[in-house]
């Protein structure tokens, strides 16, 4: 008998279909040991000696795989065809010559790029050992992050409090967003305006043309700078007497896109699905392991011929022969030792489409989406003609262009066009046919104020595009190491945007002053490109260590030695620029805008930095360290009820107005607050109204977790601030009306469906629970850790955390009828201050009743035997 072991449960029933008999699949859940979280586990004091220690919830699955690898003739050891899939066979390898379990035929490794039968079988057909090349690669990576990791966050915690952790790539992406928040507010718009003329062609089609010359002098952009050079500009378009003075048109031609790799595809996920990189990759994990796809880690952007060919037939039977290119398409990657480097993202049978797979809606979209834009990558390229038409003034006054590009021929975009970060479509508009000396009619000329827009924050997109670009990580980390930065609360997402928190952004000045190097993007990019060195064999994994610990440990050392004081200094100094910029009138940035003699610098709290005065606890003027209010104190204006100035302050706990003794905070929702807006704040609780049916009022106000109904003693959410003022009787009415506690009563719909349970076949799903979201089986209840995102929660790990609490049994064994009694026993004592011996005659009337509380008295003993 060969056993086979692959990763996943679902992977492992349809390989054992595939085989059949004579075969056994088992799954190890994934990695089976790991380093331990604790000081210790990589030491570079004996050449980086790794301690390995077993997952506790993986014990029972590996004495499962141990005890059937000494039954069988072989092993076969099919974990994914990456570098971590090369990895668990490694641990598994090493685990089974440790049991002393390996069977007479010896153990193999095969990799499979898609689970389908044919692939399946070709890898069985052709075993071969395991590759240590990619195995050092692995441990090389492993080491270095633990290394940074255990020995970077140490550093700030102690210097920088509120601070989580560190981590070689994850610091590095943080300082992306970091810097491009910095551009943003560093920025200053600058106006400018344009002109057009709305204009009319043959059949009244109509089109617009931009002024680009002024009496015979060439416009920039900034050449109409304010409003009055505009109108002086649009009266001389208006009064001229224009004719087409030249035509042009060239034709273009726009070839398709490669298949998606692990990279393109979270980013067009992105955009065209909305989903983010870890979303993305969980479904995509799914399709794969269904067998409807190829494996989903990779930056390889080929395809295989037969399946080149397949696409090509289904290009022919939809769109015809002419969107055929006369050959197959060949796409090769331009990473350098593309990690993972195997076929591109595709499905594993062109001819089923989503709606035949029987999947869940979102994998059903994502699959849709690489069925696409993989068949798009074996269609004919797109034939677009780009026409410029110039217009020029018969008295030389003024010149315009109007632009258009149309597309002759769609090719593959009849299919898929691939989509941008900003949605823009780069198409312009169609003109209508224009011959030189044309005079077409001009309907009306207006001018435009336009503002230069500061660098956009990134998206998850966009991020993993400048990540990728610079050669930081690698595609299949990304979506972990997006997770980091939300979960330490280092950045959060706004309008599906990142924008960094103070926590985040006072650790990247730290690392930035502190280990500049190690947050270059170059040094970070250079050190993957070490790691690829490894994997390919042209590089010692030992030596990559040596070199980096040789300069991270002393930096590390000497940054220990600081204190938290001298730290503080330093980071108010290297932030100087930023915090403090020069200001327009000469006034002296750092000047404290609250007794206006103090000094203002930046310092690092428990609840992390801010900027204070030097004259405190005199002054006690604050203001936050990034994002909030930045010039301290503003008034907005007086209330005319009182005279008393409304004021824009900062606190401890962000902003807030205030007006004599009257306080509101600003809920995060309020962008631009101005007078009326703040006095409505300050005029909180409103009253709604009576409810017509209890009479009592209804107020409207806003909390903690942001703006509420209150009736009664029962609470409702508002959408948004605006609804505190807007809100009528009828609306507020409907509101409180709604179940708040639905979900509790067994409506709540599943935050995810992670698929069914690989012992019992039963449904696994992720829901949300009074006291915080759980894992189910229909049968067992687990909770997920605090600090585990539900969403992301994986099947593997939903089916340990259910072994784990089904292997503790019923929660104190199921006596709670005898625990109540021993409180409320243990009660009175405390209150009498009698003892129990003393309190039992008290009971004399049924002599029955102490002798039946001696077995309740033993059950308790034995109980806390077994406890010890």
């Amino acid at each position: 008998m060969d056993l086979v072991i692959v990763e996943s449960p679902a992977k492992a029933r349809t390989i054992e279909g595939y085989l059949g008999g004579g075969t056994r699949v088992l799954a190890s859940f994934g990695h089976v040991r790991d380093l331990p979280a604790s000081d210790g586990s990589v030491d570079p004091e004996h050449d980086f000696a790794m301690r390995w220690e077993v997952s506790a919830d993986r014990q029972k699955q590996l004495k499962a795989i141990t005890d059937a690898a000494k039954k069988a003739d072989r092993i076969i050891l099919a974990t994914d065809p990456d570098r971590e899939g090369e990895a668990i066979s490694w641990h598994l390898a090493e685990i089974l010559r440790q049991k002393k379990a390996l069977p007479p035929g010896g153990m193999q490794r095969i990799t499979f790029n898609a689970i389908t039968r044919d692939a399946v079988k070709a890898a069985m057909a052709a075993p071969r050992d395991i590759d240590q090349p990619l195995v050092d690669a692995y441990l090389a990576r492993r080491a270095l992050d633990y290394l940074v990791g255990f020995t970077l966050s140490p550093v700030l915690w102690r210097k920088l409090p509120g601070a989580r952790s560190a981590g070689r790539v994850q610091s590095v992406a943080l300082r992306l967003i970091v810097e491009r928040e910095r551009e943003i507010e560093a920025f200053t718009a600058r106006e400018y305006w344009s002109v057009e003329a709305r204009m009319k062609g043959p059949g009244g089609h109509a089109f617009g043309a931009r002024l680009t010359a002024l009496s015979g002098r060439k416009l920039d952009k900034f050449a109409l700078p304010d409003e009055t050079t505009a109108e002086a500009a649009r009266r001389v378009v208006e009064e001229a007497r224009l004719s087409v003075g030249a035509v042009d048109v060239k034709t273009a031609v726009r070839n398709p896109a490669p298949p998606f790799t692990t990279s393109t595809l979270q980013q067009e996920a992105a955009r065209k699905l909305g989903l983010s990189a870890q979303d993305t990759m969980r479904a995509a994990q799914k399709l794969y392991e269904a067998g409807h796809i190829t494996y989903m880690r990779t930056d390889g952007v080929a395809m295989d011929p037969g399946a080149i060919s397949r696409a090509r037939d289904v290009v022919m039977e939809r769109y015809g022969r002419e969107h055929v290119p006369e050959r197959p398409r060949v796409y090769s990657s331009r990473a350098k030792n593309a990690q993972e480097a195997h076929e591109a993202i595709r499905p594993t049978d062109f001819a089923r489409t989503a709606g035949a797979l029987g999947v869940s809606d979102l994998e059903a979209r994502l699959y849709d989406l690489i069925w696409k834009r993989a068949v798009a990558s074996q269609m004919a390229s797109a034939q677009l003609e780009r026409t410029t038409v110039d217009f020029i003034a018969d008295d030389g006054s003024a010149e315009l262009r109007a632009t258009g590009t149309v597309v002759v021929f769609p090719g593959f975009l009849a299919l898929y066009a691939e989509g941008t970060d900003d949605d823009g479509d780069e198409d312009g508009a169609r003109l209508p046919r224009l011959a030189v000396g044309d005079r077409p009619a001009i309907d009306r000329v207006e001018k435009s104020q336009h503002f230069t827009q500061p660098p956009p924050r990134f998206t998850e997109a966009s991020l993993v595009k400048r990540m990728e670009e610079l050669g930081i990580g690698r595609p299949s980390t990304y979506a972990s190491i997006i997770q980091v930065l939300k979960d330490r609360d280092y950045v959060v997402l706004e309008q599906k945007r990142f924008r960094p928190q103070e926590k985040g952004r006072i650790v990247t000045a730290f690392l930035e002053r502190y280990f500049e190097r190690y947050v270059e993007y170059d040094f970070t990019a250079g050190l993957e490109g070490q790691l690829d060195d490894i994997s390919a064999g042209d590089a010692e994994y030992l030596a990559v260590l040596r070199n980096f610990w040789e300069d991270f440990q002393p930096r590390t050392r000497e940054v220990l030695e600081r204190s938290p004081m001298e730290v503080e200094q330093a980071l108010d100094e290297y932030l100087a620029p930023h915090l403090f910029p020069p200001q327009a009138d000469g006034v002296d940035p750092r000047l404290c805008p609250g007794c206006g003699a103090g000094r203002l610098s930046l310092k690092v709290g428990r609840y992390g930095p801010f900027i204070a005065c030097s004259n405190y606890p005199e002054c006690r003027f604050t203001r936050q360290f990034a994002g909030g209010d930045q010039e301290g104190p503003r008034t907005l204006g007086d209330d005319p009820a009182t005279g008393l100035p409304v004021e824009v302050k900062s606190g401890r706990f962000g902003r807030y107005v205030q007006s004599g003794d009257k306080r509101s905070s600003i809920p995060k929702d309020v962008a631009d607050l101005d007078l009326p807006l703040a006095l409505k704040l300050l005029s909180l609780p409103r009253e709604v109204g009576l409810h017509p049916e209890t009479g009592l009022p209804i107020i409207a106000n806003l909390g903690r977790y942001g703006p509420y109904l209150l009736h009664d003693g029962k609470y409702a959410n508002l959408k948004d601030t605006a609804d505190l003022f807007d809100i009528g009787m009828n609306a507020a009415v409907v509101k409180l009306a709604e179940p708040k506690g639905a979900a509790r009563r067994g409506k709540a719909e599943p935050v995810a469906v992670l698929g069914q349970h690989p012992e019992s076949g039963a449904e696994v799903k992720v829901m949300p629970g009074r006291y915080g979201p759980y894992v189910t089986d229909g049968s067992v209840n687990a909770t997920i850790p605090r600090d585990r995102e539900p969403a992301s929660l994986t099947l593997d790990e939903a089916v340990a955390l259910l072994a784990e609490k089904a292997a503790k049994g019923p929660a104190g064994g199921r006596k709670p009828a005898r625990k109540p009694a021993r409180k409320a026993a243990t009660a009175k004592v405390a209150a009498t201050g009698k003892t129990a011996t003393k309190k039992a005659p008290a009971k004399k009337p049924a002599e029955k009743k102490p002798a039946a509380k001696k077995p309740a008295v033993k059950k308790s003993a034995a109980e806390k035997a077994g406890d010890a």
